[in-house]
C-alpha cells in the first residue's frame, strides 16, 4: 500500500494524507532508523527512504533534522508519563506523584529510550542541538509537569517549599535513577520495571518526608 493513499478507496483521486498522518509516519519511520541503526544513520535521507517518501516531502512537515528529533522526543515523554486528569487532583499528594511519574509498561518493553539515550551521548558533541532538542523536550519537560503539582501542593498548603523548580528536578531525578545504571547494566523489561517502581516508592517517602519547610 503507498504511503499517500488509502488502497482500499476504490477507483478514483486516491485519498492524500493530512500533515499529522504524514507526521506519525515519518517519526514511526525515524524511531526504527534510530533503533536499528542509531542516531547517527538516521540521516533525512534514510528516514524518507524508511517512510516511502520523498526528502521534499518531509521537509515539508518538519523544517529540519533537529525539529524532526524533537518530536521524537516530545512523543516518547508524551508515552513514559502523563498529566493529572481533574478527577484525579484531590487524591493525595504522594498518590498524585506516584500517578505523574508512573510510565505506561510500555516504556520497559520499547528498545527507543535506550536507543535515544545511547545517541544523545555519542553525538552531542558534534550535533549540541539534537542534545539541547533532547533536554527541552525530555527531562526538562518532565521537570515541568513535576513542578506544577508541587506548586498546586504549594497554593493548597499541603507543602511548603521555596523552590518548587530544584524540589521538582531532584523528586525526578531521584526516581529515575543513575543515568549510567541504565546504560551498562543488561535487565529484562520486567526487572527495569520492578527496579523503577521500587525507586520511584522510596523516592517519593523520602522526598515528602525530607522537605525541610513541609508542612
Amino acid at each position: 500500500m503507498s504511503t499517500f493513499c488509502d488502497s482500499q478507496r476504490g477507483p478514483g483521486r486516491p485519498r492524500q494524507l493530512d500533515v499529522s498522518e504524514r507526521e506519525a509516519i515519518i517519526i514511526d519511520a525515524a524511531e526504527r532508523v534510530i533503533v536499528a541503526q542509531g542516531l547517527a544513520a538516521a540521516s533525512m535521507t534514510a528516514i524518507a527512504h524508511e517512510a516511502s517518501m520523498s526528502k521534499r516531502t518531509l521537509y515539508e512537515v518538519f523544517e529540519s533534522r533537529s525539529a524532526l528529533f524533537a518530536s521524537i522526543i516530545r512523543r516518547m515523554h508524551n508515552k513514559l508519563t502523563r498529566p493529572l486528569a481533574p478527577c484525579e487532583f484531590d487524591l493525595p499528594l504522594a498518590e498524585r506523584l506516584r500517578l505523574l511519574m508512573t510510565p505506561t509498561g510500555e516504556k520497559f518493553t520499547d528498545p527507543l529510550p535506550l536507543a535515544i539515550l545511547r545517541a544523545v551521548i555519542t553525538e552531542a558533541g558534534r550535533q549540541p542541538e539534537l542534545a539541547a532538542e533532547f533536554m527541552q523536550e525530555g527531562p526538562h519537560a518532565l521537570y515541568a509537569m513535576v513542578r506544577e503539582e508541587l506548586d498546586r501542593s504549594v497554593a493548597r498548603g499541603e507543602l511548603r517549599i521555596g523552590d518548587t523548580a530544584a524540589a521538582a528536578r531532584l523528586l525526578a531525578d531521584m526516581a529515575h535513577g543513575n543515568v549510567l545504571e541504565h546504560l551498562v547494566t543488561s535487565q529484562t523489561a520486567c526487572e527495569r520495571q520492578q527496579a523503577y517502581e521500587s525507586r520511584l516508592e522510596l523516592a517519593i517517602r523520602v522526598f515528602l518526608g525530607g522537605i525541610a519547610d513541609a508542612a
